[in-house]
């Protein structure tokens, strides 16, 4: 019934106004519906993933392996409501570390012939102080990913205690740490993803990382890079050597591309919008391509979340055969409403059921080498 009302009438309608304003006023309804007596918990079984899907992550017990892509909320302001829509889980942000409105509006439009969104966001977002209070309380079980990116007005050449200042003010909230350097929508951000600076960011992080550790007294965070799938392969052979020498947790592959091959939408309309990066089915052969290059570079010794173009539960599955250890969802959420999470956990457990796996893990990496070829 709800999966009905949202293709046949809810998003119609949404999809008429201004995407950004729709987000904002979708988010505030769902929040105002949550609070009604007892819908919270009804939700939440609904959408409740299989016992079998549970997965230890980065430390972390996920109830299921897809999880909320950052971007969706910049904030941190939704999580506790996101969580009832069955996320194994949130990763909020990109936070920096200072308070910076973005680039000038609009800047977040659909595409819907190709199933995908375009944004130029730039990071905004009210500053990582402002977001650390409201990372708690959050919901039982929740599973916190922050993700940490670099203020518009610090240079590359600062880019590091810039890093360091987000990091330490939210590193005790955070379940684990994911390093933006991949957006393109921050003028020279992507420029960090090259060897050298971006081996002296991770190394930098880590070794805050453990101090704030031994004066916490508890272990270090897990710290993952996330990378744009624009990169060459040399350059992701590189991250792949890069975070076993650096001893990252993972790395979330990818975000969105500045690629403008193979849309339906014409040209000159996708022209008119201007500069942003695409997110949705554009990524469905790039982003699983890359998390098997990573797989099979790293031998599958090191975690890879899968993110880019999981419009349904074949793409989720196929992201997790090309060596995705979970996945992540942004657009296909939009496109698909709130039983979209729920439809993609279920799809995984009867995908793996069709393909002859006992576990839905025991098809990690299965595809790497034909999928990375």
């Amino acid at each position: 019934m709800i999966d009905w009302f949202w293709r046949a009438l809810a998003r119609p309608l949404l999809f008429l106004g201004d995407a950004e304003r729709v987000h904002h006023v979708s988010m505030a309804c769902l929040g105002f519906l949550l609070c009604l007596p007892g819908l919270r918990r009804l939700v939440a079984r609904w959408t409740a993933p299989a016992p079998e899907l549970r997965c230890e992550r980065f430390g972390t017990l996920w109830a299921g392996p897809v999880g909320l892509a950052a971007g969706f909320d910049k904030d941190a302001r939704w999580h506790r409501d996101l969580a009832a829509l069955g996320f194994g889980a949130v990763e909020v942000g990109t936070l920096t570390g200072r308070a910076q409105p973005g680039n000038e509006r609009p800047r977040l439009f659909r595409l819907p012939a190709d199933r995908a969104l375009l944004n130029r966001f730039g990071f905004n977002n009210e500053g990582a102080a402002a977001a650390k209070p409201r990372l708690r309380p959050r919901a039982p079980g929740l599973v916190l990913g922050v993700n940490i990116g670099k203020s518009k007005v610090v240079p590359n050449e600062e880019a590091v205690e810039d890093y360091l200042h987000s990091f330490a003010l939210l590193w005790g909230e955070a379940d684990y740490v994911v390093v933006n350097v991949s957006s393109p929508n921050t003028q020279g951000l992507r420029a960090l993803q090259d060897r050298e600076p971006l081996e002296a960011l991770l190394r930098a992080l880590q070794t805050r990382n453990e101090e704030l550790a031994r004066e916490a007294g508890s272990a270090p965070r897990p710290i993952l890079v996330k990378i744009a799938p624009d990169l060459s392969d040399e350059q992701i052979d590189d991250v792949a050597e890069l975070a076993q020498s650096c001893g990252l947790a993972g790395i979330i592959a990818t975000n969105t591309t500045v690629a403008r091959e193979g849309l339906v939408t014409p040209a000159a309309e996708v022209a008119s919008l201007g500069a942003g990066g695409i997110s949705g089915a554009p990524l469905r052969l790039r982003s699983p391509r890359v998390v098997a290059r990573l797989y099979s570079k790293l031998e599958g010794t090191l975690p890879i979340v899968g993110v880019g173009g999981v419009m349904d539960a074949e793409d989720a599955w196929k992201m997790i055969r090309a060596g995705a250890c979970v996945v992540q969802v942004y657009t296909g959420f939009i496109y698909g409403g709130p039983g979209f999470v729920r439809r993609l956990h279920s799809g995984i457990v009867a995908c793996a059921a069709r393909d002859g796996f006992a576990r839905w893990e025991d098809a990690i990496g299965v595809d790497a080498a034909r999928v990375a070829a």
